[in-house]
């Protein structure tokens, strides 16, 4: 089995994660508890993307609207669509992020870091670039690990004995509304 095969095989896993981490940040009105890092805000906002089928019968549908507009995209999830990439908001502490996330690749894509004191300084002074350069690369592994923490909380989940009831509190979440 190559990689592109291998990747086609289980991009499911990634698809399941964002529905997921969707229903999560919905079940405690956006804040997603990570162990060992605390509350975290998560917000699905302005733009999904669902795929369904495979081969000539491929559909993929863009939802867009406001976060509380987005029944389209669950009217999709009714409908057997499986969500593929999906614009985020995250927040941890003082600092936000905007970013979407594709699922299938785990992909990221258009990241906002937050705004910092340094971000106003236009200096031409080396080391205040350096420092620039070295706080963005410090918010980008930040935001890059809260994800990671998310899939791994995902997966615990996913192999362990409370996925069926995970199921069913999923499925419920998705007909309502």
């Amino acid at each position: 089995m190559d990689l592109v095969d291998l990747i086609a095989e289980k991009k499911f896993l990634g698809q399941e994660f964002l529905t997921w981490l969707w229903f999560k940040s919905e079940e405690r009105g956006g804040v997603v508890e990570l162990p060992g890092s605390g509350d975290i805000v998560v917000v699905f906002e302005k733009h999904m993307l669902l795929e369904f089928g495979e081969g000539e019968a491929f559909e993929k549908i863009v939802c867009q609207g406001l976060q509380a507009e987005l029944n389209e995209a669950r009217t999709g999830l009714r409908m057997g669509k499986k969500l593929e990439q999906a614009r985020i908001h995250l927040a941890q502490g003082d600092y936000e992020w905007h970013l979407t996330l594709k699922g299938s690749l785990f992909e990221y894509r258009s990241v906002k870091s937050p705004k910092t004191m340094s971000a106003g300084d236009e200096s031409d002074d080396p080391q205040a670039a350096e420092g620039r350069i070295l706080e963005r690369v410090g918010l980008l592994e930040t935001v890059s690990r809260i994800i990671d923490e998310l899939f791994r909380l995902f997966l615990q989940i996913r192999i362990g004995t409370q996925w069926p009831a995970e199921v069913d509190k999923l499925k419920n979440w998705i007909q309502e509304k």
